[in-house]
């Protein structure tokens, strides 16, 4: 009889719950209808990493008053050989008797006036300038792609990292100001000197940043998903790391270039920068510096510092601005 019972039991319990499944499929559960167009407000459609990094860029008005700032310095100083009646930023200038125009106080024959040995001040500030963003726009290239190649695969490729941590400790010990002496002691003086004495650790702070980048999201989900599905190193690379790393190369790129210029100036003001019939900012800082106490010839430190800040600042406020905007953590998602 218990066995009967228990039989009986479970027929009746199998029988209610597919009661109760009919119920509940009849009542409680109804089949909804695709509808095309409440599913697109649920998507993002149309995304794009730059025009979502220049649209955050652009709205931030600080940042577009030192481009513009900076774009009319740039274009002026380029253009400024070719407008007419320029001077020789070499030649020295001698009035009607010979005598040297030295010291000559701003004015309509010489706009920034002339220096100690009667040279255009106007025409040596805005060679300098070139000059100088030269050497921070070289310094620059090739301090991001020395840096971001060797950050990546320091962070990447676990076989390399202690190659790496090594080459960076090595240099990383010995101060860059050391560098810049020793070598500007034993070679020539000149434009390649500087450049290539810049460029052999400035590579060092870019390749830190971007090695803990690369660590940070080398193993994140999608990154192994990719790697699980065969996708090419290269690719991945490309397409899952750079996007997180466009903010800090920005950065250290807008970064090296006043960095450059201020080394340059420190090198020329110990004495073992550019000769003097290249003109640069160090070069027209430091002979300023010695008529600073000077108050009538002030003039001669003023012009080029204004010039050397403007860039200064320039780049450190948009540098910033660009690294804030393309971090793909300030986007849309």
């Amino acid at each position: 009889m218990r066995k009967k019972d228990l039989v009986l039991s479970e027929a009746l319990a199998k029988s209610a719950s597919r009661g109760y499944e009919e119920l509940a499929e009849q009542e409680l559960f109804t089949l909804a209808e695709y509808r095309p167009e409440e599913t697109e407000p649920l998507s993002y459609i149309g995304y794009s990493y730059w025009k979502s990094s220049l649209r955050i860029f652009v709205r931030n008005k600080t940042t577009m008053f030192f481009v513009f700032l900076i774009a009319l310095t740039l274009l002026f100083t380029f253009i400024q050989p070719f407008l007419p009646g320029q001077k020789d930023p070499i030649k020295i200038y001698n009035d009607e008797t010979g005598i040297q125009i030295r010291n000559a106080q701003p004015g309509k024959g010489f706009l920034f006036g002339t220096n100690a040995i009667g040279q255009d001040l106007w025409s040596r500030t805005w060679s300098g300038t070139r000059t100088s963003l030269f050497i921070g726009f070289v310094v620059a290239i090739v301090e991001a792609a020395v840096g971001v190649l060797i950050g990546v695969l320091w962070g990447y490729l676990r076989k390399l990292d202690f190659l790496f941590t090594e080459l960076y400790n090595i240099f990383d010990n010995i101060p860059q100001t050391l560098i810049l002496i020793l070598i500007s002691y034993v070679l020539h003086p000149s434009l390649k000197t500087i450049i290539f004495a810049l460029c052999l650790t400035g590579w060092l702070t870019t390749a830190r940043y971007v090695r803990n980048q690369v660590i940070v999201i080398r193993d994140r989900d999608y990154n192994l998903a990719s790697r699980c599905l065969g996708t090419p190193t290269s690719r991945l690379i490309l397409h899952n790391l750079l996007p997180y790393l466009v903010s800090i190369i920005t950065m250290r790129m807008a970064m090296a270039i006043p960095y450059a210029i201020s080394n340059e100036v420190f090198v020329t003001y110990i004495g073992l920068g550019l000769p003097l019939t290249l003109p640069s900012l160090g070069n027209l800082i430091v002979s300023g510096i010695d008529k600073m106490m000077e108050p009538a010839l002030r003039y001669q430190l003023i012009f080029p510092t204004v010039v050397l800040s403007i860039v200064t600042v320039s780049f450190y406020v948009i540098g910033n601005a660009f690294a804030d905007a393309s971090d793909p953590k300030n986007h849309v998602a």
